[in-house]
């Protein structure tokens, strides 16, 4: 089985934050087309033209409102922060139904002892979200990389696992082969949707981690099967 995935057109809602921007440089660089989207259109033009200066980004990357990317994309990742996400994600329904939508929303409160994640009353921001548009398939994925590295034309990431979690086992297939094409690394199969409950509050042990040791800690998971050519586990 060829797990490549095809050149597609792939928005990104929240485009113009840190992650949103990271996994738009990885993906173009891939050979995607990329539209950033942004509540601010001129803003996400703005930040679509500085990744292109980045290099090796052999495609467009363009800027639009977060409605215009979904509407023109076929894949969506969801990459904002959780308040007022289901607000969002329901202004959205008629642009995302029946896509592939990504979840990399990471629910999480901060406070003096640092941060923590949030009870989600679906569970989970990826469930929130299949609830909310019923007509889109969800995955859980790209919730542990980090933002910075993935800007950093130079930053080797091929020792990361993307874990990815969905029902609908040939979107979770699609999504772990962006996920090899994002990192270099492995996409594995983590599992029902449901399973985003234990994935997105992770960032925060995550997060402490990098505190305690100023780094920019990632998930590794050992004892996996040797990888197939294309680096995915399923």
């Amino acid at each position: 089985m060829d797990h490549h995935s095809p050149r597609t057109t792939i928005a990104i809602v929240g485009g113009t934050g840190p992650q949103g921007r990271g996994l738009g440089y990885r993906l173009a660089r891939a050979g995607h087309q990329v539209i950033l989207g942004s509540r601010d259109g001129d803003r996400a033009a703005q930040a679509a033209a500085d990744l292109s200066e980045l290099p090796a980004v052999g495609t467009t990357v363009r800027g639009d409102t977060n409605a215009s990317a979904a509407a023109d994309a076929e894949v969506v990742i969801l990459a904002v922060p959780y308040k007022g996400h289901a607000d969002l994600v329901g202004g959205l329904a008629a642009d995302l139904d029946g896509k592939l939508l990504i979840s990399c929303v990471n629910p999480l409160g901060f406070d003096r002892h640092g941060p923590y994640g949030l009870d989600v009353p679906d569970g989970s921001a990826a469930e929130e979200a299949a609830r909310i548009v019923p007509g889109t398939t969800v995955v859980g994925a790209f919730h542990h990389l980090s933002a910075p590295l993935l800007l950093d034309p130079g930053a080797d990431l091929s020792h990361e696992d993307v874990l990815v979690c969905g029902d609908d086992a040939e979107a979770k297939t699609r999504v772990m082969a962006l996920a090899v094409e994002v990192t270099g690394g492995r996409g594995v199969d983590a599992g029902r949707l449901r399973t985003a409950r234990q994935l997105e509050p992770l960032t925060a042990v995550l997060i402490s981690v990098n505190k305690r040791y100023r780094t920019r800690s990632g998930i590794a998971v050992t004892g996996m099967p040797q990888p197939t050519p294309e680096k995915v586990i399923v």
